[in-house]
């Protein structure tokens, strides 16, 4: 198969686009089934908040608590934006799959059309009614607040109302239209679409919480997160749609047999179109790790940069605080006042729960394990962003602490290379090897083998992830836990000395 293009956005492309989009719109707005309740609910929906509004600012004055009714007016000028895109998500899920159902995709697929026009129109004439609907809701609230109360939002605050229901509106119907494209029937896309619904009903509420605090400025770090997310389900979108395959899909099977097979020729042969092979442990680091990890490069070189960023944005954080006298000179007297005892299980326990009872070797061990074990399970609901960020949190305090104890007049990187090095050296690389595999299973699902389904790309991801922790990073985490054990406290005590 021929590998992937990307499409020319053109004039004359966007021409052909917006004529498929035109098309769409003009069906969708004759059907009054679906037309009526959308604008009903859209209008009736401002009404019930503006008297709601009401009322709690009504009964919050009875308690002489007049703020926490004004803040309830932002958050419901945010939920009157939301609910009609959610009321209007029908029209995205039905974009692909309806079609097929009222045997009108195969006319559609047959224009000149490529597959870009095609899920740009239909994403296009998704998003313009359910942001249309989201705009109307919320000029008829502001309207009811202006005639009725005489209130107006400031225009901050507006300006984030309008950008973050336009991006999840985005979102939604970005993530609406790739389900329609790979469903089968429409009840299956309604069903997929809980998928899409919950989270953002869980962001929603996130964001009233940080409405209600008037936190307001974190409101744009949602819409650039947002912003980003977006994008990843459009890439998705392009990359997955293909005419031939929602042709030639009539219904989707789950095979429990078939896919342990694929995943043992995938666990035993150098590539995904290689047979299965006869285990040997030769073979596996000869020539099927250094398989796996070249199919990791692009992943290895994204969590890399992300490291080293993450590090040096710690470092000029940490070097532009002002840390006060007594905390360096506490600092100091710490480092110089260790003991063997300082490096016991009891000390341990604090940090790594269990250390008293399995030691501090297990205990670090089992808690590496488990934290990118983790790190591969939250990927593959997050595009495998959760999992870089788990390897963040954990690395930046190194870049954190390094100019701290520069200003305590100590040798930061004597100290790097005292209490992180020894097993820094065989744990980075397996966080870093780890890391890299979870991520590429989030993104096998946006950028695939166009030789490869989905389901493969996406399997053949999990399968790389297993056998290169099984292989690789579980016998250096174990080397790791035993230095940082038994060896890393000896190297600190013979730089800092332990008097004790």
């Amino acid at each position: 198969m021929a590998a992937v293009t990307a499409p020319q956005f053109t004039y004359g492309w966007w021409s052909a686009t917006w004529m498929l989009t035109r098309r769409e719109l003009r069906d969708t707005l004759r059907d009054w089934r679906m037309v009526t309740p959308i604008l009903l609910l859209t209008l009736v929906f401002p009404v019930i908040m503006t008297v709601t509004a009401d009322v709690a600012q009504n009964f919050v004055n009875r308690f002489n608590t007049p703020l926490i009714g004004e803040r309830v007016i932002p958050f419901l000028l945010m939920i009157v934006g939301f609910f009609p895109i959610s009321f209007s998500l029908v029209i995205a899920l039905e974009a692909f799959v309806g079609e097929r159902e009222r045997k009108s995709l195969e006319p559609l697929l047959a224009t000149p059309l490529t597959n870009a026009q095609l899920y740009v129109g239909k994403t296009l004439a998704s998003v313009i009614p359910s942001l249309g609907a989201a705009y109307l809701g919320i000029g008829f609230y502001l309207l009811g607040l202006l005639i009725f109360r005489g209130w107006t939002p400031p225009l901050i605050l507006l300006a984030q109302v309008l950008a973050l229901t336009t991006i999840e509106g985005i979102v939604m119907v970005a993530g609406a239209v790739v389900v329609s494209s790979r469903a089968t029937s429409v009840r299956a896309a309604n069903l997929l679409a809980s998928f899409i619904i919950i989270p953002m009903a869980l962001l929603v509420q996130a964001e009233s919480v940080i409405m209600f605090m008037a936190n307001y400025d974190v409101l744009w770090g949602i819409v650039l997160a947002l912003i980003v997310v977006a994008l990843i389900l459009i890439r998705m979108g392009l990359s997955l749609f293909n005419r031939e395959e929602l042709l030639g899909r009539e219904i989707d099977q789950l095979s429990v047999r078939g896919t342990l097979r694929k995943a043992w020729q995938y666990w035993s042969s150098v590539t995904p179109f290689d047979a299965p092979q006869r285990f040997a442990w030769a073979n596996v680091y000869r020539r099927q790790i250094p398989a796996a990890l070249r199919r990791q490069r692009g992943a290895l070189i994204a969590v890399l940069a992300a490291m080293v960023a993450a590090v040096a944005a710690a470092w000029l954080y940490a070097g532009s605080l002002r840390v006060p006298a007594d905390l360096l000179g506490a600092l100091r007297t710490g480092l110089s006042g260790l003991s063997s005892d300082s490096f016991s299980a009891e000390s341990f326990q604090a940090l790594l729960p269990g250390a008293r009872e399995r030691g501090v070797f297990m205990a670090i061990f089992e808690n590496n394990v488990g934290s990118l074990l983790l790190a591969g399970l939250l990927s593959m609901f997050s595009f495998g962003a959760l999992a870089i960020v788990m390897l963040l949190i954990a690395i930046a305090p190194i870049g954190f602490i390094m100019p701290i104890v520069g200003l305590a007049g100590l040798s930061p990187l004597t100290f790097v290379a005292a209490f992180v090095l020894p097993h820094g050296l065989f744990e980075l690389p397996a966080a870093l090897i780890a890391t890299a595999a979870a991520l590429r299973i989030g993104a096998s699902l946006v950028n695939r083998d166009p030789r490869l389904t989905l389901g493969e790309n996406w399997l053949l991801a999990i399968v790389d992830f297993f056998k290169l922790f099984v292989f690789v990073v579980l016998p250096l985490l174990l080397i790791a836990a035993l230095i940082e054990a038994f060896v890393t406290p000896a190297v600190v005590c013979a730089v800092y000395g332990c008097g004790g």
